[in-house]
Protein backbone atom coordinates (compact mmCIF):
# COMPACT_ATOMS: atom_id res chain seq x y z
CA UNK A 1 0.00 0.00 0.00
CA UNK A 2 3.06 2.30 0.86
CA UNK A 3 3.81 2.11 -3.03
CA UNK A 4 0.92 2.69 -4.27
CA UNK A 5 0.72 5.95 -2.22
CA UNK A 6 4.32 6.17 -3.04
CA UNK A 7 3.46 6.33 -6.78
CA UNK A 8 0.03 8.75 -6.29
CA UNK A 9 2.51 11.30 -5.01
CA UNK A 10 5.55 10.55 -7.69
CA UNK A 11 2.67 10.93 -10.54
CA UNK A 12 1.06 13.80 -9.43
CA UNK A 13 3.39 15.34 -7.41
CA UNK A 14 6.88 15.96 -8.61
CA UNK A 15 7.97 18.64 -10.79
CA UNK A 16 6.43 21.75 -12.42
CA UNK A 17 6.84 25.06 -11.30
CA UNK A 18 3.40 27.12 -12.01
CA UNK A 19 2.27 29.26 -9.84
CA UNK A 20 -1.23 27.54 -7.59
CA UNK A 21 -4.02 28.73 -5.32
CA UNK A 22 -4.21 27.83 -2.15
CA UNK A 23 -7.57 26.14 -2.86
CA UNK A 24 -5.31 23.86 -5.10
CA UNK A 25 -2.67 23.37 -2.23
CA UNK A 26 -5.76 22.29 0.06
CA UNK A 27 -7.39 20.31 -2.20
CA UNK A 28 -3.62 18.14 -3.26
CA UNK A 29 -3.48 18.08 1.05
CA UNK A 30 -6.83 16.48 1.30
CA UNK A 31 -6.08 13.82 -1.10
CA UNK A 32 -2.93 13.28 0.65
CA UNK A 33 -4.14 13.17 3.60
CA UNK A 34 -7.49 10.51 2.87
CA UNK A 35 -5.01 8.59 1.08
CA UNK A 36 -2.47 8.42 3.79
CA UNK A 37 -5.49 7.68 6.68
CA UNK A 38 -6.55 4.71 4.38
CA UNK A 39 -3.47 3.47 3.87
CA UNK A 40 -2.54 3.46 7.34
CA UNK A 41 -5.30 1.91 8.74
CA UNK A 42 -5.89 -0.98 5.63
CA UNK A 43 -2.49 -1.76 6.18
CA UNK A 44 -2.56 -3.60 9.06
CA UNK A 45 -6.23 -5.14 8.88
CA UNK A 46 -4.30 -6.46 5.50
CA UNK A 47 -1.85 -7.80 7.17
CA UNK A 48 -3.94 -9.69 9.80
CA UNK A 49 -5.09 -11.57 6.95
CA UNK A 50 -2.17 -13.26 6.02
CA UNK A 51 -1.86 -17.44 6.87
CA UNK A 52 -4.65 -18.52 8.54
CA UNK A 53 -7.07 -16.33 9.78
CA UNK A 54 -9.94 -17.33 11.58
CA UNK A 55 -13.32 -16.25 10.46
CA UNK A 56 -14.10 -14.01 13.12
CA UNK A 57 -10.35 -12.52 12.64
CA UNK A 58 -11.79 -12.06 8.56
CA UNK A 59 -14.72 -10.50 9.23
CA UNK A 60 -12.90 -8.24 11.86
CA UNK A 61 -9.99 -6.90 9.28
CA UNK A 62 -12.81 -7.17 6.48
CA UNK A 63 -15.12 -4.52 8.84
CA UNK A 64 -11.95 -2.60 9.70
CA UNK A 65 -10.79 -2.07 6.08
CA UNK A 66 -14.80 -1.17 4.17
CA UNK A 67 -14.77 1.30 7.69
CA UNK A 68 -11.45 3.03 6.52
CA UNK A 69 -12.82 3.04 2.66
CA UNK A 70 -15.96 4.48 3.73
CA UNK A 71 -14.29 7.40 5.14
CA UNK A 72 -11.64 7.62 2.26
CA UNK A 73 -14.81 8.06 0.04
CA UNK A 74 -16.50 10.25 1.85
CA UNK A 75 -13.35 12.10 2.34
CA UNK A 76 -12.53 12.08 -1.76
CA UNK A 77 -16.43 13.39 -2.29
CA UNK A 78 -15.75 16.20 -0.24
CA UNK A 79 -12.54 17.29 -1.35
CA UNK A 80 -15.05 19.09 -4.16
CA UNK A 81 -13.24 20.73 -7.32
CA UNK A 82 -9.69 22.07 -7.31
CA UNK A 83 -8.83 25.72 -8.20
CA UNK A 84 -6.84 24.97 -11.13
CA UNK A 85 -7.53 24.65 -15.48
CA UNK A 86 -8.05 21.10 -14.89
CA UNK A 87 -9.96 20.98 -11.95
CA UNK A 88 -12.67 19.26 -13.42
CA UNK A 89 -10.53 16.81 -15.08
CA UNK A 90 -8.87 16.21 -11.71
CA UNK A 91 -12.41 15.95 -9.56
CA UNK A 92 -13.56 13.66 -12.41
CA UNK A 93 -10.40 11.15 -11.59
CA UNK A 94 -11.54 11.33 -7.50
CA UNK A 95 -14.69 11.13 -8.16
CA UNK A 96 -13.84 7.87 -10.63
CA UNK A 97 -11.56 6.09 -7.76
CA UNK A 98 -14.18 7.01 -5.00
CA UNK A 99 -17.11 5.07 -7.12
CA UNK A 100 -14.37 2.38 -7.46
CA UNK A 101 -13.66 2.51 -3.41
CA UNK A 102 -17.42 2.00 -3.34
CA UNK A 103 -17.73 -1.28 -5.12
CA UNK A 104 -15.26 -2.89 -3.85
CA UNK A 105 -16.38 -2.55 -0.37
CA UNK A 106 -19.37 -4.53 -1.84
CA UNK A 107 -17.01 -6.66 -3.40
CA UNK A 108 -15.15 -7.79 -0.27
CA UNK A 109 -18.51 -7.55 1.94
CA UNK A 110 -20.00 -10.07 -0.49
CA UNK A 111 -16.95 -12.23 0.12
CA UNK A 112 -17.35 -12.26 3.55
CA UNK A 113 -21.01 -12.09 4.38
CA UNK A 114 -21.68 -15.81 4.54
CA UNK A 115 -18.36 -17.23 4.77
CA UNK A 116 -17.84 -20.64 6.97
CA UNK A 117 -15.54 -23.24 7.58
CA UNK A 118 -11.66 -23.13 7.01
CA UNK A 119 -12.04 -22.81 3.06
CA UNK A 120 -14.63 -20.76 3.28
CA UNK A 121 -12.29 -18.39 5.07
CA UNK A 122 -9.34 -18.98 2.87
CA UNK A 123 -11.77 -17.93 -0.15
CA UNK A 124 -12.58 -15.35 1.31
CA UNK A 125 -9.63 -13.67 2.70
CA UNK A 126 -7.97 -14.19 -1.13
CA UNK A 127 -10.91 -12.22 -2.24
CA UNK A 128 -10.59 -9.32 -0.24
CA UNK A 129 -6.98 -9.36 -0.62
CA UNK A 130 -7.64 -9.40 -4.56
CA UNK A 131 -9.88 -6.88 -3.88
CA UNK A 132 -7.15 -4.82 -1.69
CA UNK A 133 -4.37 -5.16 -4.65
CA UNK A 134 -7.69 -4.07 -7.14
CA UNK A 135 -8.05 -0.81 -5.22
CA UNK A 136 -4.21 -0.21 -5.61
CA UNK A 137 -4.18 -0.54 -9.04
CA UNK A 138 -7.33 2.38 -9.17
CA UNK A 139 -5.15 4.33 -7.09
CA UNK A 140 -2.41 4.29 -9.30
CA UNK A 141 -5.11 4.76 -12.24
CA UNK A 142 -6.21 7.99 -10.40
CA UNK A 143 -2.88 9.53 -10.53
CA UNK A 144 -2.33 8.47 -14.11
CA UNK A 145 -5.37 10.46 -14.71
CA UNK A 146 -4.62 13.33 -12.21
CA UNK A 147 -1.13 13.49 -14.31
CA UNK A 148 -2.27 13.48 -17.47
CA UNK A 149 -5.04 16.06 -16.76
CA UNK A 150 -2.85 18.64 -15.08
CA UNK A 151 -0.64 20.07 -18.68
CA UNK A 152 0.17 23.47 -16.66
CA UNK A 153 1.60 21.75 -13.62
CA UNK A 154 -0.57 23.57 -11.11
CA UNK A 155 -1.52 20.17 -9.38
CA UNK A 156 1.85 19.59 -9.22
CA UNK A 157 2.94 22.09 -7.79
CA UNK A 158 -0.13 21.96 -5.25
CA UNK A 159 1.03 18.71 -4.47
CA UNK A 160 4.36 19.36 -3.79
CA UNK A 161 3.81 22.60 -1.44
CA UNK A 162 0.76 20.98 0.89
CA UNK A 163 2.43 19.82 3.82
CA UNK A 164 0.78 16.85 3.77
CA UNK A 165 2.25 15.50 0.67
CA UNK A 166 5.54 16.12 1.98
CA UNK A 167 5.51 14.60 4.92
CA UNK A 168 3.97 11.62 2.71
CA UNK A 169 7.11 11.73 0.25
CA UNK A 170 9.24 12.13 2.79
CA UNK A 171 8.28 9.35 4.74
CA UNK A 172 8.66 7.26 1.70
CA UNK A 173 11.88 8.23 0.06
Amino acid sequence: MTLVLSSLIVAAGCGGSSSNSSSAEDWAGGLCSALTTWTNSVKSSANSLKGNPSEDGLKSATGDIESASDTLVSDLKDLGRPDTKAGQDAKNAVDQLSSEVEDDVQEMQGAVDNVSGVQGVLAAASSVSATLSKMGNQINSAASKLDSADPGGELKQAFQNAPACKDLTSSNS
